[in-house]
């Protein structure tokens, strides 16, 4: 057999994980990211794209006067903020399940905690991730709802 430098063929280099941390393979095509990566950010600039549009729109159409426009390039700011939340939202539902604590892939056997966070089976305990969420309060709120105080009509001495 040839040797590379004979042949002008190079080992290809170890695969790099996506720059999104999604456990997926890049390519120097897709910007260091994985297809789905880049897929889903070009969703998103172009919905980012279609907001502006809109709120500059509705800055336009309100330069009647200076208070309403400066209350719609407010509401323009808010809007990019609410979008900017609701894709950090989306990303965290579509991704891979990680455990919160250590980011291992969890898949199919992960545990939600009551504070909301997925963990593994390491860090699912409340007293090995420092889980916030209140359980002595929990349990008096649910001891209280399954026993009222049932208080019973005085009797009349006779």
């Amino acid at each position: 057999m040839e040797s590379s430098k004979a042949t002008g063929c190079r080992a290809p280099e170890d695969p790099v994980l996506c720059i999104n941390d999604c456990d997926f393979f890049d390519s120097a095509a897709t910007m260091n990211m994985s297809s789905k990566c880049q897929k889903d950010m070009i969703l998103l600039k172009k919905e980012h794209a279609n907001l502006a549009a809109a709120s500059i729109k509705d800055v336009v159409r309100r330069t009647s006067s200076s208070d309403e426009s400066e209350l719609a390039l407010t509401g323009a700011a808010v809007a990019s903020v609410d979008l900017a939340s609701q894709i950090s939202q989306e990303k965290s539902k579509e991704g891979l399940k990680k455990c919160t604590t250590c980011r291992k892939h969890v898949g199919l056997t992960g545990f939600n905690c009551k504070c909301g966070d997925l963990f593994c089976a390491v860090h699912h305990y409340s007293d090995k991730h420092n889980c916030p969420f209140d359980y002595r309060n929990a349990g008096q709120n649910a001891i209280a709802k399954a026993n009222p105080i049932i208080v019973a009509e005085k009797l009349n001495k006779i």
